[in-house]
């Protein structure tokens, strides 16, 4: 019995909570320059002490209107900028957001040309060498480099299984062991993004319902 609850656990999990932070951005993640930078701009809006909803809002109004490449990002105007984060409801940080896209943006095709995929090049995958590159980003820390991985390893698959402490703690809560090498062995690695962003989603509060019978 105790052989199967952790696979009960994660097929609860899986269904109850396993859409990437990506999809519900409604990126389509690919290795390909324009998704990656997308996800870049979700990170940075997730790194800041707002809720993910807001966030995850935020950056799809930034996408209808047309920013979805460092380059459109680049050229919009800077009130462009914060008014498409306010029609998301990012309010409390949408002024300094919006410069810090900008200048991301700027950097993105100064020092890769536009394509995250040299980044991925030059670091290869590890995510010490990633983090590094990712954190140069105005608005990416630590926080922001691990949210990108978690959720860039759909497409980056030499970077599996990128499974950080905001995973383990979620993990914890729900009776999964606490270590990644562990954790890893639960599911395929094709749902390693979806099982990753839902143990972050119950590491910030998310509930799990298990099933009856």
């Amino acid at each position: 019995m105790a052989d199967r609850r952790p696979a009960t656990t994660v097929t609860a999990l899986l269904d109850q909570q396993g859409r990437t932070f990506s999809a519900e951005a409604g990126i389509t993640l690919a290795d390909k320059p324009a998704p990656l930078y997308q996800l870049l701009v979700l990170a940075t809006l997730l790194s800041t002490r707002i809720a993910a909803r807001i966030a995850i809002d935020a950056a799809r109004e930034l996408f209808a209107a047309g920013y979805r490449t460092p380059a459109a990002m680049a050229a919009a105007s800077w009130q462009d900028r914060v008014d498409a984060l306010g029609r998301g409801h990012y309010r409390r940080y949408d002024e300094r957001t919006a410069t810090m896209l900008g200048d991301g943006a700027e950097l993105c095709q100064r020092r890769w040309g536009g394509d995250l995929r040299r980044l991925h090049a030059e670091a290869g995958d590890e995510p010490t060498a990633l983090r590094r590159l990712l954190t140069a980003y105005p608005g990416i820390g630590p926080t922001g480099a691990d949210i990108y991985l978690r959720e860039v390893q759909a497409v980056w698959p030499g970077l599996r299984p990128y499974l950080d402490k905001r995973v383990t703690s979620g993990a914890g809560r729900i009776g999964l062991p606490g270590s990644p090498e562990r954790l890893a062995t639960l599911v395929s690695d094709r749902d390693l993004p979806r099982f990753a962003a839902a143990l972050v989603r119950v590491s910030l509060g998310a509930r799990v319902a298990e099933p009856r019978g």
